[in-house]
C-alpha cells in the first residue's frame, strides 16, 4: 500500500473506479504517511483520522451502491486552513482564530464532500494568507520536501509541501497574488489560479476580496484539471461567482496539441531580476516549444513595472477592511487587559496578542492608504494602475493565445533568509501579481532544476479571462515536453521523504 502514495490522483481515481483498491485503503495510506512525516514538514495544522476514514467509508459505500459521485470519487485531499469546515478548526494560520470551529462549510468544501473526496486535514499557511514563505504562520513554517531547510513558498506552503512530499495526492489552495503558483514553482508541483469568479469564494476567510481565488495544487496538470472541474461552477452565495461555464479542463488536457499555438514572452518579465538557473530553465522551455513549431513573440506590458506597488496598496486596503471583523466580540480570541476592560481596550489587547507582525504591518498600511486625504493619492492611483495592467494584457492577448513567464524570480530560499525583510519577500510575487490584478487565470508548471542548486523552477502560463481551458492545454503541452525527457513528471525526481 505504501506505493499508493506515489501515484497521481488520476491513477488513484482509476484504481478506485475499477475496484482494484478502495477509498479506505488509499486514504489510510496517505493518512499514515502524513501522520508520520508531518513533524518534519509541518504541512498540516490539523488532521483527523476519524473524519477522513469516515468519509472514505461513505465513498466506498456509495460506489458499492453504483453511485460514482465525481471524476475524483474516493481520492483523498488536503484543504488550506483558510476555508471553513464544520468538523475541523479553521485558523487561517493565526492565533486570533486558534481552535475556532465554524458553523458552516465553505462551498468548495461542500463540493468536495458531495463529490466523495475524503479530507485528510487542514494545511498550514502564512497568517491570513499574507506572505510568500509560510514563515508568517503563527504555528511555525512549513518545509520544502526537496530540502527541509528551505521554504515551500507561501502563503499556501502547507498545501504545496503536502503534495510535493506525497502527504496528499491533491490539495486546495487560495491565490491572492501568487499563493498557489509560487509554492508550486519552488516545490516542483503544479498550481493553478482559475479565472476570478470561476470557483466560489464563499467560506474562504477573505484577505483581499477583489484578488482572492481558490484553486488546485497537484503533481500533474491533469490532476489539477480534474480538481478544478470538481470545485468550479456558479454559487448563489458568492456575488462574484461566474454564471457561465468555462468548459471541461480535463478535456483540454487530454486533447492538448500545439497546432496553431502562439505564445507571448512578456518583455518586462523575461530579462533582469531572475536567478540565472531559473532564467536558463525558462529559456529551455521556450526553445523546446519553438522546436515543436510553436510561434513565440515578445509582447510589451509596460504597466507591469508598477504592478507590485499597486498590489501592495490594494491588498492592504482590502485586508484592513476584511480583518476589522476580528474585534474580540463576535468570535475568536479575547484578551481582557488589567484595569477597566472597555471594549476598545479589549479589542486592542486581543489584536496585539492575536495578530502577527506581517498582519499588523499590512493593516496599518491599508488603513493609511484608505484614510481621508490619502485615498485618491494611494488607493485610487493603484486602481488606475490596475486598469492599465488589464489594458496591457488585453493588447497582448490580441497577439497571442497565452503568455509565458518564469513563475518565481528564484528557487526556494532558506528558512529565515528573508523573513525580516518585507520588501525582499514582496518581490517574490513580481511575476504572479498581474494575473490577480486582472482577474485572469494563471498556472505554474515545473520546467526543470536550476543549475546552481538543483532545486525546482516553474514556468507560468497566463491566459485571457474565462479561457482556463487554453491555459490547461498549454500546461499539458509543456508538461509533456519534460515528461518525455524525464520519463515522468518532475516531482518523481524529488528526494522521497522517508518515514522513520
Amino acid at each position: 500500500m505504501t506505493e499508493l502514495v506515489f501515484k497521481t490522483a488520476a491513477e488513484i481515481a482509476d484504481l478506485i473506479a475499477s475496484k482494484e483498491i478502495s477509498s479506505q485503503e488509499v486514504t489510510k495510506a496517505f493518512y499514515d504517511r502524513a501522520e508520520a512525516l508531518n513533524p518534519q514538514t509541518n504541512s498540516y495544522l490539523y488532521q483527523s483520522r476519524e473524519n477522513a476514514m469516515a468519509a472514505a467509508v461513505s465513498a466506498d459505500k456509495a460506489q458499492a451502491e453504483g453511485k460514482i459521485l465525481s471524476i475524483l470519487h474516493g481520492v483523498p485531499i488536503a484543504v488550506k486552513d483558510n476555508l471553513t469546515t464544520t468538523d475541523a478548526p479553521t485558523t487561517s494560520g493565526s492565533k486570533i482564530l486558534e481552535g475556532w470551529v465554524p458553523q458552516y462549510d465553505a462551498t468548495v468544501v461542500k463540493k468536495l464532500r458531495a463529490s466523495g473526496l475524503p479530507i485528510l486535514g487542514k494545511t498550514n499557511l502564512d497568517e491570513f494568507a499574507m506572505g510568500s514563505s509560510t514563515e508568517y504562520s503563527a504555528f511555525g513554517p512549513s518545509r520544502n520536501p526537496w530540502d527541509l531547510d528551505r521554504i515551500p513558498g507561501g502563503s499556501g506552503g502547507g498545501s504545496s509541501s503536502a503534495v510535493a512530499g506525497h502527504l496528499a495526492p491533491i490539495a486546495i489552495g487560495s491565490d491572492t497574488g501568487g499563493s498557489i503558483r509560487y509554492p508550486a514553482a519552488v516545490t516542483g508541483s503544479v498550481g493553478a489560479k482559475p479565472t476570478y469568479g470561476a470557483v466560489s469564494r464563499y467560506g474562504l476567510i477573505a484577505l483581499a476580496s477583489s484578488l482572492d481565488q481558490i484553486g488546485p495544487v497537484s503533481n500533474t496538470v491533469l490532476d489539477s484539471a480534474l480538481l478544478q472541474d470538481v470545485i468550479s461552477g456558479h454559487d448563489p452565495h458568492d456575488s462574484t461567482s461566474l454564471k457561465d461555464s468555462l468548459g471541461s479542463m480535463t478535456d483540454a488536457v487530454k486533447n492538448a496539441d500545439v497546432k496553431g499555438l502562439r505564445v507571448g514572452i512578456v518583455k518586462q518579465l523575461s530579462k533582469d531580476g531572475f536567478q540565472p538557473g531559473v532564467k536558463a530553465c525558462f529559456d529551455d522551455t521556450i526553445a523546446k516549444l519553438t522546436a515543436q513549431g510553436v510561434e513565440v513573440v515578445e509582447v510589451d506590458c509596460p504597466s507591469f513595472e508598477y504592478a507590485i506597488a499597486a498590489y501592495y496598496l490594494i491588498l492592504p486596503a482590502e485586508a484592513s477592511s476584511n480583518l476589522a471583523k476580528f474585534d474580540s466580540v463576535r468570535f475568536g480570541l479575547r484578551v481582557a487587559p488589567e484595569g477597566n476592560p472597555t471594549i476598545e481596550r479589549v479589542m486592542a489587547a486581543t489584536r496585539e496578542a492575536g495578530f502577527g507582525p506581517e498582519v499588523k504591518r499590512r493593516i496599518i498600511l491599508g488603513t493609511y492608504a484608505l484614510s481621508s486625504g490619502y485615498y485618491d493619492a494611494y488607493y485610487g492611483s493603484a486602481q488606475k494602475v490596475r486598469t492599465l495592467i488589464q489594458q496591457d494584457l488585453e493588447k497582448a492577448f490580441s497577439q497571442v493565445d497565452v503568455l509565458l513567464t518564469p513563475t518565481a524570480p528564484t528557487t526556494a530560499f532558506k528558512i529565515g533568509e528573508k523573513v525580516n525583510d518585507p520588501i525582499a519577500m514582496y518581490l517574490n510575487d513580481v511575476a504572479t501579481i498581474p494575473a490577480n490584478l486582472a482577474g485572469i487565470p494563471g498556472m505554474s508548471v515545473p520546467n526543470g532544476l536550476a543549475q546552481e542548486d538543483g532545486l525546482p523552477s516553474g514556468v507560468q502560463i497566463l491566459a485571457p479571462a474565462m479561457q482556463d481551458a487554453q491555459m490547461y492545454r498549454v500546461g499539458a503541452i509543456i508538461e509533456k515536453l519534460y515528461t518525455d525527457e524525464w520519463g515522468s513528471p518532475l516531482i518523481a525526481k524529488a528526494p522521497k521523504l522517508e518515514v522513520k
